[in-house]
């Protein structure tokens, strides 16, 4: 059996790997735990479900890819209590848990009350 260090890492950590996560936060809403780099504590509900977000404009940072580069070592998600995309490091995360998505309404309530937020076409999220 051939387990990469990644893989040993994540397992005993009890996280994802990065891979891993960010293939679940583009199907899941997804609560994330992670020590911010001033050792607060903080937990982020997140997503990179297309309908979930925003339409990329050209003036948004993060659309402009090319210009802030992303390294394996950070995920960027869109923050649904915030309302925009925040980026943590992989490394720091200390919890994943998925958002079952009958609880999203009562976990997430008013996010589902705002026009533009990708919920409005009925999409069973």
């Amino acid at each position: 059996m051939n387990i990469t260090v990644k893989e040993t890492v994540a397992a005993l950590k009890g996280i994802p790997t990065r891979e891993a996560l960010m293939e679940t936060l583009h199907k899941e809403v997804v609560e994330v735990t992670f020590t911010k780099l001033n050792g607060e504590t903080r937990t982020m509900p997140c997503t990179l479900i297309p309908a979930f977000l925003p339409t990329a404009k050209k003036d948004d940072p993060m659309s402009q890819k090319k210009i802030r580069e992303i390294t394996d070592k950070v995920v960027a998600a869109w923050a649904i209590q915030s309302k925009g995309f925040r980026s943590f490091r992989y490394d720091r995360v200390t919890k994943v848990e998925v958002i079952d998505r009958q609880e999203y309404k009562a976990r997430l309530g008013s996010f589902w009350d705002d026009p533009g937020n990708g919920t409005e076409d009925g999409a069973n999220y």
